[in-house]
């Protein structure tokens, strides 16, 4: 019985021994499939945010009126019609922390602008959130649109109005800017921007400063005036005189309490564009060229 039981464990660890290796190669294969499968998890949790192409403009942050977008959206028609070039303009929220240069790249690519055989793509992007613009450029257009180029359309076109608050203005004289370099236009993007920038447009910016605030004035003396003249109603008058004298004066002028605050009339938020009529890349490749810049 002894020897039986002794034979049945010899068995059994035999069994195992040629079963071992097998073994081992099944659990290092499911092992390598659960770190692939995590480390792709990782890298797509870890990617940036891209929003998908909507057309020539993906106006993700809202920031385009409707009239500066129609402008923008005729510009890079144009230039496209013309030269064949591509140029989409993306504004996002946030770059999710990522550089602005990291999240160009991966836009670019991922969009493909410009054609396959010509690499000759342009996306503007900016991210107000993070207070970041930039123009990257397609690997067959570096020697047109330079980094130089690209750094003065940026510094001195673009991030004036952004400081301003004229986000729709800033993109539409920085996609103008774009458009003119590709088309040859260089020196007079250059003679456009000169003076214009960090030390150039404080003048601008002050004379408009100045008429926003004679506005408000003559609208506060307005508003004082109209209080004033119904204080000069006689209080022993009829009641029903002075409310007709009132009603004359309202019909006339307005309710003096009423206050006009002047602004931009047109349609912010570009929610009612539907995304640019099934426009898209072309598989245009970037190499990281360009400029960056923030306000």
């Amino acid at each position: 019985m002894r020897d039986l039981r002794i034979n049945r464990h010899r068995h059994l660890t035999a069994m195992r021994a040629k079963a071992s290796p097998w073994h081992a190669l099944l659990s290092a294969m499911v092992v390598v499939a659960a770190l692939v499968w995590l480390l792709q998890a990782t890298a797509a949790f870890a990617a940036p945010q891209i929003p998908d192409l909507q057309g020539r403009i993906t106006d993700a942050a809202n920031l385009l009126n409707k009239e500066d977008r129609e402008v923008i959206e005729a510009h890079l028609k144009t230039l496209e019609e013309q030269s064949s070039d591509q140029v989409a303009v993306l504004t996002v929220p946030s770059l999710g922390g990522y550089s602005i240069e990291e999240y160009g790249l991966e836009v670019a690519r991922k969009w493909g602008i410009g054609q396959k055989d010509k690499d000759n793509g342009v996306v503007l992007i900016v991210a107000p959130n993070d207070r970041k613009v930039r123009i990257e450029v397609g690997r067959k257009l570096e020697p047109t649109l330079t980094d130089a180029l690209s750094s003065l359309i940026i510094n001195n076109g673009i991030i004036p109005s952004f400081r301003r608050g004229d986000f729709s203005g800033g993109i539409r004289a920085g996609v103008r800017d774009i458009k003119d370099a590709l088309l040859g236009d260089e020196e007079e993007v250059k003679e456009r921007r000169k003076g214009i920038g960090n030390g150039g447009g404080g003048q601008g910016a002050d004379t408009a400063a100045l008429i926003f605030l004679a506005l408000w004035i003559g609208i506060f003396l307005f508003i004082m005036y109209q209080q004033y003249k119904q204080a000069q109603l006689p209080s022993n008058l009829d009641p029903r005189l002075q409310d007709q004298r009132r009603g004359r004066r309202r019909r006339r002028f307005g309710d003096g309490n009423v206050i006009i605050i002047p602004g931009n009339s047109g349609n912010w938020g570009g929610s009612d564009w539907s995304g640019g009529g099934g426009w898209s890349g072309g598989g245009g490749d970037f190499g990281g060229g360009g400029a960056s810049g923030s306000w």
